[in-house]
């Protein structure tokens, strides 16, 4: 049984980082590679289903990384502190921008169930048949059939990248059997490897997948730590409806004092005293129209 080193544990030593024999390698032969990418998955598929990880959050902060890369991949040089803003103040009838609805295919794709009604909805440049293809891996490794969907939806000139991506996640995911996906191939892929195809482009799919997961672990640590900080201070807080507020913060990776289910002077004075008491960051560096997330 696999033993973590001390050193490799977080705070409370829950989340176990990977063994540096994954992290550390420098693998090239493909059956190598495969090997240290299962371990790394399997690694992440444990951690991923401990009851103390909040999901919701994960997955939301991950949207936005998935987000700021392949925005990168279009060409384009939006920040993470763009992409919340170019979201989270729209206003009714207002077009979010081609980075914006970038960050909003990541979101609505991480939200929804791993479900080729669901994923339709979201990917309207993928044909159905594809999509219902690409959830049905028939029996093969849960990676070899991602790598496999990817490069069908690469190939194809109609299908952006972005969906390409997501549906090659969702792939995946179905083949573990998680309820939602988790961008991975995003974080660790290069527009480098998009190009490249057969062999070539499963070692890179394999490559990629143990940096994202490293990337993903910290994520989930960071957003563990930070939940279990937030919610012990819930009990402190006298104002009614606090709880309610707190809880868009457990879930989502930014929010503005506007967004929360209390009159907007209680909004901003709870998101005051919560940043006050440590457990809760303003993320936009601004004295107006700010964001705040754990």
């Amino acid at each position: 049984m696999y033993a973590p080193d001390r050193e490799s544990l977080t705070d409370q030593n829950r989340i176990p980082f990977l063994p540096s024999w994954v992290t550390s390698a420098r693998a090239e032969a493909p059956e190598y590679v495969s090997f240290l990418s299962g371990a790394a998955l399997s690694h992440l598929h444990h951690a991923i289903s401990l009851d103390e990880v909040p999901m919701n959050l994960v997955r939301d902060r991950l949207a936005l990384r998935a987000a700021e890369v392949t925005v990168a991949f279009a060409g384009r040089h939006e920040t993470a502190a763009e992409l919340r803003d170019a979201v989270h103040f729209l206003e009714p009838g207002d077009l979010p921008g081609p980075a914006g609805e970038i960050y909003l295919s990541w979101q609505r794709a991480v939200r929804r169930p791993v479900q080729a009604n669901a994923l339709h909805k979201g990917l309207g440049s993928v044909s159905s048949q594809l999509i219902a293809q690409s959830l049905a891996p028939k029996g093969r490794a849960p990676v070899e059939h991602a790598v496999s969907v990817l490069e069908e939806c690469v190939s194809d000139d109609s299908i952006p990248v972005v969906a390409a991506l997501i549906l090659a996640d969702a792939a995946l995911a179905r083949s573990l059997g998680w309820a939602r996906i988790l961008p991975v191939f995003a974080l660790g892929l290069t527009t480098a490897d998009l190009r490249k195809r057969d062999q070539s482009l499963r070692l890179a799919c394999h490559q990629a997948l143990q940096v994202a997961i490293i990337e993903i672990l910290r994520h989930i640590s960071e957003c563990t730590r930070g939940v279990r900080n937030l919610a012990a201070v819930v009990p402190k807080l006298r104002a009614k409806g606090a709880a309610g507020a707190v809880e868009v913060f457990l879930t989502q990776d930014a929010a503005a004092a506007s967004a929360l289910p209390l009159p907007d002077r209680a909004a901003r004075r709870l998101c005051d005293r919560l940043t006050s008491l440590g457990v809760l960051r303003e993320l936009s560096g601004r004295d107006s129209f700010r964001l705040y997330g754990v």
